[in-house]
């Protein structure tokens, strides 16, 4: 005799657990229809998903989008979902891998306008790609701003033009 239930059903999932991630595959499967093209292009997904999701927006009646979003679900098995969610984890602003990075370059930022020469250097040793001459710039024009106690502009400028070498060093552009 079986002592407990749990014993008897080790290594089974049930069927809550089943409908559970299959819901969860369709749910990503519509945030994936969000998404726009070149993100989605990143993303390691088969042409059959990707054509489903392309087709995602032709389906406007709610029966027909349910059923089609039960199709992109029943696509989403065969995909590579922890690739998928790393790519989303550094798209989406809400996840922590997200802020982390964005704390960080936050971070470079304010040591490039507060410091010196080999801030710079340390800098551009870690993104090769970096224009040191435009860089340059931007960090007298934010230095300038910050001594006269102007709004930001410049600081803004340095912070996205440090975002978008990150961007495309990550493959995120």
């Amino acid at each position: 005799m079986v002592d407990s239930y749990d014993d008897a059903f080790d290594g089974e999932k049930s069927k809550t657990q089943i409908k559970r991630e299959l819901h969860a595959l369709v749910d990503l499967g519509e945030r994936l229809t969000t998404l726009k093209a070149d993100t989605l292009a990143r993303l390691p997904l088969t042409d059959e998903l990707r054509k489903a999701l392309a087709e995602a927006c032709k389906h406007t009646a709610h029966g027909a989008r349910k059923r089609h979003m039960s199709f992109v679900g029943k696509l989403m098995r065969d995909q590579d979902l922890d690739g998928i969610h790393a790519v989303l984890d550094q798209i989406d602003s809400s996840s922590r891998q997200y802020n982390e990075r964005f704390h960080g370059l936050e971070r470079w930022r304010d040591r490039l306008i507060d410091g010196n020469d080999e801030d710079l250097e340390r800098f551009v040793n870690e993104f090769p790609d970096t224009d040191r001459q435009h860089l340059r710039s931007l960090i007298r024009h934010a230095q300038h701003e910050k001594a006269r106690n102007k709004p930001p502009a410049a600081a803004r400028k340095v912070f996205k033009y440090i975002r978008d070498l990150d961007e495309s060093q990550r493959g995120l552009r």
